[in-house]
C-alpha cells in the first residue's frame, strides 16, 4: 500500500482536524513554531475566498487536489514534522453533507494517504464568526462525523480540548508522546 511518507521516509505528518471554528489554523501555526518546522495552510480557505458563487462539486475536487499539492510543496521544506492545518478528509465531509456523496478520487486516495497522528480539535471553544463558516448550530454533528471518519480510517488520534493555551500544551504533549513511541 502506498503511504504518504514514501516521498520523505523520515517525515512525520501531523494532521490538525475538526469542525469549523475550533482553532485549527492557530494551533497549526503555533505547533510549527514550537517544533521549528513548517505548516500546511488550509487550501480551501484561500480557494473559497475567491469564489463568486456557491461551492460546486468541481470546486470540492479542486480543493482536494489543491490541498494535496500544497502539502507536497510544504513537505519539501519541513524539518522532521509536517503540521497540516486540516486534510482532504474535509472534502469528504463537506461533499457528503452538501452533495450526499464524495468524489471517487477522494475515496480512492483516503486509505492510501496516511498521517502519523491526527489531533482532533474539540468544539469547546466559542464560535468565531467568519464569512466562510456555515454551521454554528451543527458543531456537535460535525464533531461526531470527525470521530467516525477517523475511526473508519483506523487513525491514531487524540482529542485536543481546553482554552487556546491548554490546547497548545495538550497538543504538544500528544505529539511528544507519539514521538516517544
Amino acid at each position: 500500500m502506498e503511504n504518504v511518507q514514501d516521498s520523505a521516509e523520515d517525515l512525520i505528518r501531523i494532521a490538525i482536524v475538526g469542525p469549523e471554528s475550533t482553532g485549527k489554523s492557530t494551533i497549526s501555526e503555533q505547533l510549527a513554531a514550537h517544533y521549528n518546522t513548517v505548516w500546511v495552510p488550509e487550501y480551501a480557505r484561500g480557494y473559497c475566498e475567491q469564489l463568486i458563487a456557491d461551492c460546486t462539486w468541481e470546486d470540492e475536487i479542486n480543493m482536494f487536489r489543491g490541498q494535496l499539492e500544497l502539502e507536497e510543496q510544504m513537505a519539501a521544506l519541513a524539518d522532521r514534522l509536517l503540521i497540516c492545518d486540516t486534510t482532504f478528509i474535509t472534502v469528504k465531509i463537506w461533499s457528503d453533507h452538501m452533495f450526499g456523496r464524495t468524489p471517487q478520487e477522494v475515496l480512492d486516495k483516503l486509505p492510501r494517504h496516511n498521517y502519523d497522528l491526527y489531533l482532533l480539535m474539540d468544539i469547546d471553544l466559542p464560535w468565531q464568526e467568519d464569512p466562510l463558516r456555515n454551521f454554528p448550530h451543527m458543531r456537535e454533528h460535525f464533531m461526531e462525523v470527525w470521530h467516525n471518519e477517523l475511526k473508519a480510517l483506523d487513525a491514531t488520534y487524540s482529542l485536543i480540548s481546553g482554552s487556546e493555551e491548554e490546547r497548545l500544551q495538550n497538543a504538544i504533549q500528544a505529539i511528544d508522546s507519539y514521538l516517544s513511541i
